[in-house]
């Protein structure tokens, strides 16, 4: 029997309850509040007397428990902020901590939850933004200058970002296979497993070669906020939630970034390109490197499907995001398996290759 309701860590609080941790913890009355969404945390937009925004970020209590993860996370943050990459910020409690660890009741038993008041940073998420190629060349190019800048991060607890074990992880494509009766009795199935079997021939033995470094790990399409600039065009104004800033390959962050900026594009088959082209201004891919991408990206969309569906049983009440991507990322997992990886990557490689030359004018 599955007792995972038991010890959801998920957290629920009530409005209330966050309006009180703000002002216990900031010292900020709370005039406005409303749910934001989370695949398993929980996000507050807050709106003080002021008229000043917040957002209330309590983290699930399994995350909860690794201080020095967390910890360092809202280092990267700052850090990065401090180099003009537009990360969202925590500010500091009435004590001057950046992140505070309370003890909770969301009505199944007390836990300790990780909270954070985060900067407000205005604007849509990429998934609900009409995003042009040059936007996506730029949010290649910032991807690669995250990365590039969080080479000179400096912190004792470093350590903590070697998630060898973190199932999110594209070195962790195999672990799928553990949780494959998800996808009992769909079609899709037997792509994703062959996915994983051509991962782990035609990847896996050459990820030793690739450069590394800290990457966020997660450049999804709700986690990049932009803003509408002149002629149609967007300027990335936020990038959010870096709960899964680990060291990893480089090439994970652009395969990550291609995969879910796919799935709300009219023509998905742009994307690869232009984000391809933006991060090479910055930092250049072997051939090995280049030679993954399709696989990765396609492990990526694998990754998010079963995943989604195995959260799903545990949190039902959350069932619309954590199923997200499961309409357009079916389609498109379909889509690129069908064109094959020859046809996918042709697409890219010319297309980055004429828009680096068209930039260069």
């Amino acid at each position: 029997m599955d007792n995972t309701t038991a010890v959801n860590p998920r957290p629920t609080l009530t409005p209330q309850q966050a309006a009180e941790l703000a002002l216990k913890l900031y010292g900020v009355t709370i005039s406005e509040i409303s749910s934001l969404p989370s695949y398993i945390d929980q996000n507050f937009l807050m709106v003080d007397e002021e008229r000043n925004k917040y957002v209330l970020k309590i983290m699930n209590s399994e995350d909860s428990k690794n201080a020095s993860l967390l910890e360092v996370q809202t280092f990267a943050m700052s850090f990065l902020r401090q180099h003009g990459v537009p990360a969202q910020t925590a500010l500091r409690t009435t004590t001057g901590q950046l992140m505070s660890m309370e003890e909770i009741d969301c009505g199944h038993g007390s836990q300790t939850y990780c909270v954070r008041l985060m900067t407000y940073i205005p604007g849509k998420t990429v998934a609900a933004s009409p995003v042009t190629k040059q936007d996506l060349y730029n949010v290649g190019k910032l991807a690669a200058t995250v990365d590039e800048t969080l080479q000179q991060l400096v912190s004792p607890n470093l350590d903590v970002l070697q998630r060898d074990d973190e199932r999110w992880s594209l070195s962790n494509i195999p672990l799928l296979e553990d949780f494959l009766s998800v996808m009992d009795g769909e079609p899709l199935q037997g792509v994703i497993k062959a996915v994983i079997e051509q991962y782990k021939s035609h990847v896996q033995p050459k990820i030793s070669s690739f450069q590394k470094g800290i990457i966020h790990g997660d450049l999804n399409d709700q986690n990049i906020i932009v803003s509408p600039v002149d002629n149609g065009h967007h300027e990335v104004s936020a990038i959010l939630d870096f709960s899964l800033l680990m060291n990893g390959c480089y090439v994970f962050e652009l395969a990550i970034a291609i995969a879910y900026l796919m799935l709300e594009n009219p023509r998905p088959l742009d994307v690869g390109g232009a984000l391809l082209a933006g991060w090479e201004s910055i930092m250049r891919f072997s051939d090995d490197e280049r030679d993954s991408l399709f696989l990765l990206v396609l492990g990526r969309l694998c990754q998010s499907l079963v995943y989604g569906r195995h959260n799903v049983k545990k949190y039902l009440d959350n069932k619309k995001y954590l199923l997200i991507t499961a309409e357009n990322g079916t389609r498109l997992l379909s889509e690129l398996w069908k064109l094959g990886k020859t046809e996918v990557e042709r697409k890219w490689f010319t297309d980055a290759s004429t828009f680096s030359v068209w930039i260069k004018k």
